[in-house]
This record gives structure tokens, C-alpha cells and sequence, in this order.
């Protein structure tokens, strides 16, 4: 991790609203680091950002109101830009894996009962993998705009991602984005973070099946789909997810492209995890 990365992960932390907890949870795959605020007696909240956003995305959702509400425990994912720290043999390779260090990282949040758990795009595949799993551990599910989950991801958005992902520089993470997003005015600060990941050593993100639906509305499931995301087409994907999970409530941000959705959509989201 460069010195760079790591005054920016700092100075986009510096602007959540609530005093952080800070701590790195051990798990077999490696030491997870968790950011954490808010009422220490409220109803924990989970969060899982998408692939390379880091837990510091969720600062505006904080601010707009679930700081308030909630005991809220922002995960950097293991693998992705963050700080956590992946362990030399132990890698993440399958879904069973992730749902295995998910489980462990619950685990290290001093003995939580059941939580809400809310992932956004990546994240949000990787907590509809684990609720099928582990659904005991889950008061609630909340899927932001969930990759994968839903629908496939379109031929032209992973093309138009693929020099990012191939060969990740400042200039191509900004290109993309200011595409994706319909040059959305998003944080500078965020965006100086999400510069540096380009210069972060990752290794490569789990893929695997689409998560079985069944079952996932055994508990109360919200599903929040971005109306303009450029990654899948939202309308169908939204009608996929009401038809196979009639007890969900799937609702459409208006406005909102996919990349930009936890910074712009802050107070929706706010919303629907305080419901």
C-alpha cells in the first residue's frame, strides 16, 4: 500500500460525520479492517461497498442518516483496495470462501446477534451469497443495485471497462466513471481515493454463479435498483427480482447512474435502512 493511498483512504474517512471505530478482525483469509460509528446500542448494520470503492464510500449514507440510526460497521473487502489485508495461503477463491470470511467477520464484531446486512453492487452479490448460506445471521438484507444477482452485465459496459480493469491508471479510472456516471458531480476526496487504487495490489476478484434466489425473502429483503446504471438494464432487472421474490420490496432510484449510487443516493438509502 503506497503512503498516497493511504493519506487518501484517511482523508475521506476525516469526513464521516460521527466519531470511527477503527479495528482489523482476524479471519482465515487474512485481517479484515472495519470502520465503525454510531449508537453503540442501536441495531447493527452492516456494509459491504462495491469492487474497489473501500468501506469510506459509505460515508454519505452515514451522514444522511444511518450513523443515527444504526450501529453501522463499514467492511473493507478482503482482495479489494483497503485496508485489509489478505493472508499469504489462504486465499479467497469461491463463494464458499467469501461466505466463510464474512462469517468470521461477524464473528469479530463482538458476538453481534442478528444484523442488517446491505452490500452495493459487488458487495451486494456477495451478501445475497452469504444470506442463502448463513440466512440465521440476517435480521435483514438490503441489495444496492446488486451485480450479478438479478441480470448479466451488459456486453458495451465490460468492454468499456475492460482498459480499467486490464491496466488500471488515474486517467482510465476517471474516464470511466465520468461515462458510467453521466459526469455526475461526485466527491473529490472520494475521487482522489478511487486514483489511488490504481496503484493498489490486488488480486482477483471471486466471480462464480448467480446466487440462488430462493429463500432470500425469508427475511426482510430491500432491493434499491439504480434507474440509470450503465452495468445492467435496471427496469428488467427489477422485474426479475419482483417476480422471483414476491415478498421483497424492489424499488427504482431515479437519476442515479450505478458507480454513483451510495454517494448520491445517500438520503434514499438512509431511508430505506432506517424502514
Amino acid at each position: 500500500m503506497s503512503v498516497q493511498f493511504r493519506a487518501a483512504y484517511d482523508a475521506v474517512l476525516a469526513d464521516w460525520p460521527a466519531p470511527v471505530t477503527s479495528r482489523e478482525v482476524p479471519t482465515p483469509h487474512g485481517l479484515t479492517r472495519i470502520n465503525s460509528c454510531g449508537p453503540l446500542g442501536a441495531a447493527p448494520l452492516v456494509l459491504l461497498p462495491g469492487g474497489g470503492a473501500t468501506s469510506t464510500v459509505w460515508g454519505a449514507v452515514v451522514a444522511a442518516g444511518a450513523g443515527r440510526t444504526h450501529r453501522v460497521h463499514a467492511v473493507d473487502l478482503v482482495g479489494e483496495p483497503g485496508l485489509s489485508v489478505p493472508a499469504g495461503g489462504r486465499a479467497i477463491r469461491t463463494p464458499e470462501d467469501l461466505a466463510g470470511w464474512l462469517d468470521a467477520v461477524l464473528d469479530g464484531l463482538d458476538g453481534l446477534g442478528p444484523v442488517t446486512l446491505a452490500g452495493h453492487s459487488y458487495g451486494a452479490w456477495i451478501a445475497a451469497h452469504y444470506a442463502t448460506r448463513h440466512p440465521r445471521r440476517l435480521a435483514r438484507l438490503v441489495l444496492l443495485d446488486p451485480t450479478q444477482v438479478f441480470a448479466g452485465l451488459r456486453p458495451g459496459y465490460v468492454l468499456r471497462a475492460l482498459p480499467m480493469l486490464a491496466r488500471p491508471t488515474p486517467a482510465r479510472i476517471r474516464s470511466f466513471l465520468r461515462w458510467e456516471t453521466g459526469g455526475a458531480d461526485l466527491d473529490p476526496a472520494w475521487l482522489r481515493l478511487r486514483d489511488e487504487t490504481a496503484r493498489f495490489p490486488t488480486v482477483r476478484p471471486v466471480t462464480g454463479p448467480r446466487p440462488g434466489l430462493a429463500g432470500l425473502d425469508r427475511f426482510p429483503l430491500q432491493i434499491l435498483f439504480a434507474e440509470q446504471a450503465r452495468c445492467h438494464d435496471s427496469a428488467r432487472a427489477a422485474a426479475t427480482a419482483r417476480a422471483a421474490l414476491p415478498g421483497a420490496r424492489v424499488e427504482m432510484l431515479p437519476g442515479v447512474s450505478h458507480h454513483a449510487l451510495p454517494l448520491l443516493a445517500a438520503e434514499a438509502i438512509a431511508r430505506s435502512l432506517a424502514a
